[in-house]
Order: C-alpha cells, then structure tokens, then sequence
C-alpha cells in the first residue's frame, strides 16, 4: 500500500474565514483529520462525508492527547495510504508544536505539507483594534510564550533583552504565569503604567478585551476572573484600541447564531449575520433534491407537456424556481412554449431568481410574502375556467391551491423538488447549545424546526425543545413560529417583511433593544 500524506494547516485564531484557500483545499481532500480545541468547528464542515475525524484537543486543566500519541497518530494513519490533515489553532509553526510532528512525519519517510495559518499572535489583537506595530509607538514586535512553569520561563527568556527588544510584547498562554511575567518586565526597566490588553478568545463570538497597565493587571484579572485562553499584548500601541477597535462595536458581535438553512441556501443568511459582527454556526437540517418516485416524475412531465393550456405559473420559493428550470432542461421544454401564462412570484428573493433567468413576474406581493399576500394580490386577476401550475416542494402548504380551487381556478400542483431531513455530524452543537454559547437559533421554515428537533433526538438530546429554550428563537414568518411555539419555543423575533433581509433587521433590532 503506497505512504500516504499529511497536512500540517494553521486554522487561524477562530474566526473560520480566516483559514487559507490551501487549508480549505486539504480539507476538502482529506481521508483523515486530527483536530484541536482551537480549531473552529465550523471548518469541520468541509470534510468529506468518509474522512474519520481524531479530537486530540488540549485544555489548560489536562492533556486530552499527548504530543507523542499525536505523532504517532498521524504516522499510523499516512502509513495506511490516507490522505490526513492535522488541524492546528493559529500556526502551526508559532508554539504549535507543528516542527515536532514534522520531524516525526519526517523519520519516518512520510510525505507532508506545511500550510501556515494566520497567528493569534497579530489576529488577535487586531481584532480588538490594537495594532502590534505602529510608526509612532512601535516598530517591532517580541512573541513570547508564557505557558511554562516560571522557572524555566526564567531559564528560556532573557527579560533583561526582551523588556527592551521590542515596542510590542506578545505573551500566548501566558494568562497563569501573568503576575510573574509582568514583575519580570519591570524589574528589567519597563514602566508600570505600560499599557497592557488582555483578549479571550479572539476572533470568535466569545472575545472579551480587559485592559490594564503592567503595575495593575495581574489584580484586574484575578477580580474578573479572566481565564485563558487569552493573548496578551503589552506595550504603547495598546492605547489605540479606544479608537480603532472595530469588531466589537458591530451590531452582533458577541452573539453566535444557529443558521438551519439547507447547505446551499445558508450562505447568505450566514454572510449577512458575519457581516455585522456574528458569528454563524451552520448546522443544516434539511437538503433538497429531486423526487425519487416514480409517478411523482411522470406527473412532472405531463404537466410541462401541457405547456400550452396555462394561464398562471405560481412560484412560492426559490428553490420552486431553481428545479422548475431543472425539470424543463431534463425533460427538453422550451420556456417559450408558456406563452399564454402570467408569472407570479410569492417575494422578491424568488422575483430576483426568475429575473436571473429572464422572467419578470407579472405579480410579486407587495408586502406579505407568502401564499395569503400571493393569493390577496391575484385573486383580482384570475377568474373560473383558468389553469395554473404550481412548482412547488413536496412540504409546501395546501393552503394556496385551495383558495385557487374555490374561485374556479384548476391549480396543477407538480413537486418538483422533495425536502429531506438531514442531521450531520457534529461534536459541539449540542455542548455549545447547553453552555449557552448558541445565543441564537433562527428558523427559515416549518421543516427547519421539525428537523432541527428530530436532529438533536438522534443526537441523544431527551428534551430538544428544552435545550432550545436556552437560546433564543428567530422565525422568518408567522407560519413558521407557529410551528415553533407548538414545540413549546418562546419565539422572540418574527421577521416582517418574511425574508432574509426582514430576518436579519429583526434580529439587529432585538439585541439592540436588550442593551437598552
């Protein structure tokens, strides 16, 4: 069996869009990986299905792996012929401990990459708006680790080179040793009222910044309680904070949110949420496809055979419109032979597929968007004896073609497209939603709450609805947090209008009002 290889990636400091395309790259092709604590679970979600996954994290309290056992991991697992990647915090060349499980690749002949990661060292404190060089405070930089026992931080550090090497001193892991390492700077010359920042878990939803001097910090910390992992950065330049931090000052930051959305539609939901200083946590509990049944397929084609005795084509999502195009591809059916129809599209997001596609739509509601604004606005429009089709999901509401049914209208219902629950994989959802670092969980659909529920059932949850309530819950219509509050959720955020963009203001101005 041929060696395998292995990727040594730097995820970065926690922020997930701060991997590189090349870390991305491994990850997509790998067979195997060995992952962190610090590594943002998120990226996980680029792994194929097959790939195994090791948790090999370490905490301040205990080791969850040792180093050895991790080397001797990542040989095993190349020697098998896998393709593995080991998922590192930060980089894995600065205090990652990347050369030891290099060397060890490397006696025993095994193939590997390096990929360097954005260190916490410089992220971090630019997230909290503290630049680590700067030409009128600092023109140089010291990264230092402070994790050892004081002793032979004393025996590996030079304080008396190192209080003066730099304009900027960056300390990782150096929250337990702090009090040490500040005496240390100023018995070798460094003020006691040089600034120092102390920034937790930077980059991510849980980031918090506490400010001191070197004379005071180490008392700060002890009365706030401020535990690692922390990077801490000591020197002028922290001053600039006050006016340049920007990332704490966005809408959401702090507040991580759960998007239910299929896979390829949470992409914009999630943007929008990364954005204004969220963080989103993607955890897909639906996907859509075409329909397996047979008959449901032959019913597809028939209708679009008929092509030519429609006054009305009725699209209620986009994705009605995305495997509305399909099928017409699949089954060779000119647009053009829907000559006779009108085109009505339930909101602006399906309006803007349509458009995309060359259809401007003849209706499109005003203000309620979904089938009760579609049905007020055409119900002035259509008269008996008229046939509309309705590309629809296999879940949609039958609420629609029952009001058409009663003004004489025949409505051709086709499912074009099925909606599937799906439960992927995932080590900390549950974990995170029970510590409350889930702040908020946001439904675009019934299906999306009936999923979700079922989803974290067969992740072992006994109460689902229970464990929901510790969070709080966005809907983006009516109809959806009708659905949530039957599972007993307090629905705090109806999105109005029933869109995305309706979603996300609504949210915005939820948080903004709790701070008031």
């Amino acid at each position: 069996m041929a060696t395998g290889k292995v990727y040594l990636v730097g995820a970065g400091p926690g922020d997930p869009k701060l991997i590189t395309i090349r870390g991305l790259e491994a990850l997509r092709k790998s067979d195997a990986v060995v992952y962190d604590r610090l590594a943002a679970p998120q990226l996980l979600r680029e792994v194929p299905p097959h790939a195994r996954l090791y948790y090999v994290g370490k905490r301040p309290e205990r080791h969850a792996t040792k180093q050895d056992d991790i080397n001797r991991l990542l040989v095993e697992l190349a020697l098998e012929g896998l393709t593995v990647t080991r998922l590192k915090g930060g980089d894995p060349f600065v205090f990652g401990r990347g050369g030891e499980e290099a060397e060890a690749l490397a006696r025993h002949g095994i193939p590997f990459e390096i990929v360097p990661g954005v260190t916490s060292a410089v992220a971090v404190p630019a997230y909290a708006g503290i630049p680590v060089t700067h030409r009128d405070a600092a023109s140089s930089f010291l990264v230092l680790t402070g994790h050892e026992h004081p002793d032979k931080l004393d025996s590996a550090v030079r304080w008396d080179k190192a209080a003066g090497a730099a304009g900027t001193i960056v300390v990782l892991m150096g929250v337990a040793n702090l009090d040490h390492i500040c005496r240390r700077l100023m018995e070798h010359g460094r003020p006691p009222d040089t600034p120092v920042a102390l920034v937790r878990w930077g980059t991510r939803a849980e980031q918090r910044t506490l400010e001191g001097t070197l004379g005071d910090i180490a008392r700060k910390v002890k009365e706030a309680d401020f535990k690692p992992p922390a990077v801490i950065v000591i020197g002028e330049t922290v001053r600039w904070r006050r006016e340049l931090q920007w990332f704490e000052r966005k809408p959401l930051f702090g507040r991580r949110v759960l998007v239910t959305r299929a896979k390829g539609q949470a992409g914009e939901l999630s943007a929008r949420i990364d954005e204004l200083g969220g963080e989103p946590y993607e955890y897909p509990v639906i996907e859509t496809r075409l329909p397996e049944s047979e008959d449901k397929r032959e019913a597809i084609r028939a209708a679009l055979a008929r092509a030519e005795t429609y006054d009305w084509i009725i699209f209620t999502s986009v994705n009605g419109v995305d495997y509305f195009f399909r099928w017409l591809g699949m089954c060779g059916t000119d647009m053009r032979r829907f000559h006779r129809a009108r085109v009505a599209a339930v909101g602006p997001k399906t309006a803007e597929e349509l458009k995309s596609r060359g259809i401007v739509p003849d209706t499109v509601p005003g203000k309620l968007f979904q089938a009760e604004g579609l049905f007020d606005e055409m119900k002035e429009h259509v008269r008996p004896g008229m046939r509309a089709l309705l590309p629809r999901g296999d879940l949609a509401r039958d609420w629609l073609p029952e009001e058409l049914a009663r003004l004489g209208v025949e409505a051709v219902e086709i499912d074009v497209y099925e909606t599937v629950p799906a439960a992927p994989r995932d080590d900390r959802l549950v974990e995170w939603l029970e510590q409350g670092r889930i702040h908020m969980v946001t439904f675009t659909s019934s299906s999306t709450v009936h999923n979700l529920i079922a989803a974290l059932g067969k992740l072992g949850v006994e109460d689902p609805a229970g464990l929901l309530r510790k969070a709080d819950i966005a809907c983006i219509g009516a109809v959806t947090a009708e659905t949530a509050a039957a599972y007993g959720l307090d629905v705090g955020v109806i999105a109005n209008p029933s869109t995305i963009d309706g979603l996300v203001k609504a949210i915005v101005d939820y948080y903004a009002n709790a701070k008031r």
